[in-house]
């Protein structure tokens, strides 16, 4: 998915009056009589040999009754050497922003097929602007670092927001290729149930569908694993004002953190305020933090009613074959219980792990794949 390739551009150029002084050798003519036989002053042909002055499209036209060479191909010779001209300039200029560059986690970039490796530092910078589609580090600073983006408050986001910047550029396109219908809460509201009773099947065989699902309510869902310095788990954002975007990494690779992200995520979008929201569940939360915590809420019992979950815990049996028990009368994964009853500290962490199931991308970063395992749900 590497952003469109440049076509070769070479680090130097040939002014158009070298040509033009080709072309005059070899017509045995000089720069006085091309000017007498186009009427125009000596110092006119004088500076278009030495690249002072541009060749216009009128000039174009007399070179061609003059010479027999045609109009297009001194009209596309200086446009031509004018971009390069241009690039060069660029390229100079950027050569002064491999700080900024450096910020980014350009191996993940290149190994991801999001970018290309540049030949030259200028070129690699580049990439980077063509990837977040901004023409200098002064813009994407504007995109990215502006107060509009709720997101880019996160504490998380702060501590490498160039890291974060390019992960969430990732789900950007990915979600510009998937089609959705316009936003409808109720049935995204809908969808989640139908998500929910899915959670005990292999992520691998229902991750399209649960895609195409979200995707009738208006809702890209986007999986990218985490790039270096990447500590996000998931993000909730609006690309347009139908289409939502819900971005989750897997960093914590167990299905219970999955769904409570995905829940978490729904959440945000169901309250349809016109926020980005990027979060990660170990940073330390603001308990008047009335959009997360009521985030956490609506995944954790949504996920397990509450009366069902008290009716549980109250019993205190907290084994294998209960967990699984609870689960399957549930309709969900066992790993959501284990996960909740962790949360909660009614077990430790180190306990039933193996009722989770891990999750991790392909070699590629394509596909989910569950590992196999031998546990039974």
């Amino acid at each position: 998915m590497a952003a469109e390739s440049r076509t070769w551009q070479p680090d130097w150029v040939q002014p158009p009056g070298e040509i033009l002084t080709e072309a005059l050798q070899e017509r045995d003519m000089s720069q006085s009589d091309l000017a007498r036989r186009m009427g125009r002053p000596i110092k006119t042909i004088n500076e278009i040999v030495n690249g002072k002055a541009a060749i216009t499209p009128d000039t174009a036209i007399q070179l061609e009754l003059t010479l027999g060479i045609s109009a297009a191909f001194w009209n596309n010779l200086e446009a031509t050497y004018r971009a390069q001209l241009a690039r060069l300039r660029s390229d100079e200029e950027l050569g002064h922003y491999a700080e900024w560059a450096a910020s980014f986690p350009v191996k993940d970039l290149v190994r991801l097929d999001l970018i290309e490796q540049g030949s030259t530092r200028a070129g690699n910078i580049a990439a980077l602007l063509r990837y977040f589609g901004v023409s200098s580090p002064e813009a994407w600073a504007q995109q990215w670092l502006s107060p509009a983006a709720s997101f880019r408050a996160s504490p998380t986001f702060k501590s490498s927001p160039y890291a974060a910047a390019a992960w969430l550029r990732w789900g950007e396109l990915v979600a510009a290729g998937i089609d959705t219908q316009p936003f409808d809460a109720a049935r995204l509201q809908e969808i989640l149930g139908t998500v929910r009773s899915m959670t005990r099947s292999d992520l691998a065989l229902v991750r399209d569908q649960i895609g195409e699902l979200f995707a009738t309510a208006g809702v890209a869902l986007v999986l990218t694993p985490e790039m270096s310095k990447v500590r996000l788990s998931g993000a909730a954002r609006w690309l347009s004002a139908d289409k939502a975007m819900i971005q989750l990494s897997l960093r914590h690779k167990t299905d219970d953190q999955l769904w409570f992200s995905l829940f978490h995520e729904a959440r945000h979008i169901l309250r349809r305020k016109r926020t980005d929201f990027v979060h990660d569940e170990n940073e330390p939360r603001d308990d008047a933090d009335d959009d997360e915590n009521d985030a956490d809420r609506f995944a954790r019992d949504t996920l397990i009613p509450p009366a069902d979950y008290e009716l549980f815990v109250d019993r205190k049996t907290f084994t294998a074959p209960a967990i699984r028990a609870f689960a399957k009368s549930q309709g969900i994964a066992p790993g959501i219980v284990v996960g909740r009853l962790q949360r909660d500290e009614h077990i430790p962490p180190s306990h039933f792990r193996d009722l989770k199931k891990p999750i991790r991308f392909g070699e590629t970063y394509g596909p989910l794949s569950h590992r196999s395992k031998t546990t039974r749900s």
